[in-house]
């Protein structure tokens, strides 16, 4: 996690010193500015920084500093950064913004058992010790689709009613209080990749989908771009389910994939023909390919060998490009709480 930290007393500036080590300690990646002082960062400044690239911001100083700084900044809970608020003598931390998707309020509770200090949460949910899908999403890394449907399911539990639970995917262990599965139509909440999910549910999607390809030399972006929409339709799956693309080593530097991946946020994953050929299954052979790559197919082959998983979408081939994609496999773990 990329905390971006800054004091405003000399106090406040030695206990960010202290935490930023400890929070280093734990793997994350930590850096502290000083809003005081002759050395004095601008604080619009740092902000707008640290807004834009951090996954957390922590203001060490009065709590309303940190709300005027954010303030112009907020967009909305599913891309605004984690942002906490700790005084000067480290005894109350207070998550302000994005406590469950941004994980501000575990990160509190982290703080507060790193420093002594009392973590001050006050999510309706926590409070009341009820389950929060979308905290669970955002520490499993599920997507949450659409954010309108959060407050209403924490409602209904809130309120002691039941919430419908769907999933496309194996269930394990026991449900939290209030929470049914169901396998019709009546869900308030599914795990699912497929776009199909009822309009007004909250929609949980896994990134457990890799997309396979191949393309002839000096492919375009939007060549590959267009195959990706029609592979997603195809399988009628929501891109937030694709964590990654696949391909053969000698796509490695095509610069046209390398710009897709890029625009997409993918990484690239390559594998060299013989690992290809290794891959297990019934694939879409083309003596082509074949005789050019080594292999007698590239997508379907990356796609299964990437995901560890089986073939979701065979292979859809047009413009010079071969594009397939499979499923790791996933289980929704749950013990006394969502798990997965």
């Amino acid at each position: 996690m990329q905390i971006e930290l800054i004091a405003f007393t000399p106090d406040g500036f030695a206990l960010g010193q202290k935490l930023a080590g400890l929070l280093a300690g734990q793997g994350d990646q930590t850096q502290l500015a000083r809003g005081f002082g002759k050395e004095k960062t601008p604080l619009s400044q740092w902000c707008g920084q640290a807004f834009a690239a951090a996954d957390a911001l922590l203001f060490i100083g009065a709590a309303g500093i940190a709300v005027r700084a954010v303030a112009p900044l907020l967009a909305g809970k599913d891309t605004d950064p984690a942002v906490l608020v700790m005084d000067d003598t480290g005894r109350f931390c207070i998550p302000l913004l994005s406590g469950h998707i941004g994980g501000a309020n575990d990160l509190a509770c982290r703080v507060a058992a790193l420093t002594g200090a009392q973590p001050v949460v006050t999510t309706a949910t926590d409070r009341h010790g009820v389950f929060a899908f979308d905290q669970w999403a955002a520490r499993r890394g599920l997507k949450v689709c659409n954010l309108q449907a959060v407050k209403r399911v924490s409602g209904k539990l809130l309120q002691g009613k039941q919430v419908r639970l769907r999933s496309d995917f194996p269930v394990e262990g026991a449900l939290p209080p209030g929470v049914i599965l169901v396998a019709d139509k009546t869900y308030d909440v599914r795990i699912t990749i497929k776009e199909n999910c009822k309009k007004n549910a909250l929609c949980l999607v896994p990134p457990v989908a890799v997309v396979g390809a191949g393309c002839r030399k000096g492919i375009s972006c939007q060549a590959l771009a267009q195959a990706y929409q029609m592979l997603l339709a195809k399988g009628n799956i929501r891109p937030e389910a694709v964590r990654e693309m696949c391909s053969i080593s000698l796509k490695a530097e095509e610069a046209g994939l390398l710009a897709f991946c890029q625009e997409k946020g993918f990484p690239l994953r390559t594998f060299t023909a013989q690992q290809l050929n290794e891959v297990k299954g019934s694939f879409s052979a083309s003596a082509f390919v074949q005789k050019i790559t080594g292999t007698d197919n590239v997508c379907e082959r990356s796609a299964v060998l990437g995901s560890g998983g089986t073939l979701h979408v065979k292979k859809n081939a047009g413009s010079g490009v071969t594009m397939a994609m499979a499923v790791a496999p996933y289980i929704v773990r749950l013990t006394g709480g969502l798990e997965g």
